[in-house]
């Protein structure tokens, strides 16, 4: 084959590929007609960088419309910030809903702070999902720019929120399928 041949065929396979290849996410399986539709949804919501945490809030909960969830089973609880996620997402969890979704937005700023913050978050965030046995999707930018946090905030299925709304989603189908 000579170089121009390949070239071409390269340029069609990458033009075939879906929209979310450059980022290595296999868009899920469509959710079944009613499959979703009794559950409780917590959309846990951090309180700092609200601009860019209300846009998260607003690609889960269009996620989770999309996958048939009804719409007076999502709640919205807001956290003071991403320190207190995993034990607000416990306390949600071990209450009334079968899944949460956690958003945020913890951006670098000139301190360690953002280290601890952001580490702790997700540790807590694993635990919490191993000591209650329910799905939690993990919505919280951990970002060096305001720029980034809006890039991962913006409108569509690229939105943060709506892969950690559809994350969460695939494992409550994941637990209901191995129980």
């Amino acid at each position: 084959m000579t170089k121009l041949v390949k070239k071409n065929v390269k340029k069609k396979a990458a033009a075939q590929l879906p929209a979310d290849a450059k980022t290595g996410y296999a868009a899920p399986d469509e959710a079944r007609p009613g499959e979703f539709a009794k559950a409780r949804i917590a959309l846990l919501a951090t309180r700092w960088n609200t601009d860019i945490v209300d846009a998260l809030v607003a690609g889960a909960r269009q996620c989770l419309l999309d996958w048939g969830v009804a719409e007076q089973r999502i709640e919205l609880i807001r956290a003071p910030g991403a320190f207190e996620v995993p034990l607000a997402c416990q306390l949600l969890l071990e209450s009334r809903f079968d899944g949460v979704v956690a958003l945020g937005a913890v951006i670098r700023g000139d301190t360690p702070h953002f280290d601890y913050v952001a580490g702790e978050c997700a540790r807590g965030l694993i635990e919490v999902q191993l000591k209650t046995g329910k799905p939690l999707g993990f919505g919280v930018l951990t970002v060096n720019t305001v720029r980034q946090a809006r890039e991962r905030a913006g409108p569509g299925r690229a939105n943060k929120g709506y892969e950690a709304a559809a994350a969460m989603l695939e494992m409550l189908r994941l637990r209901k399928e191995l129980s």
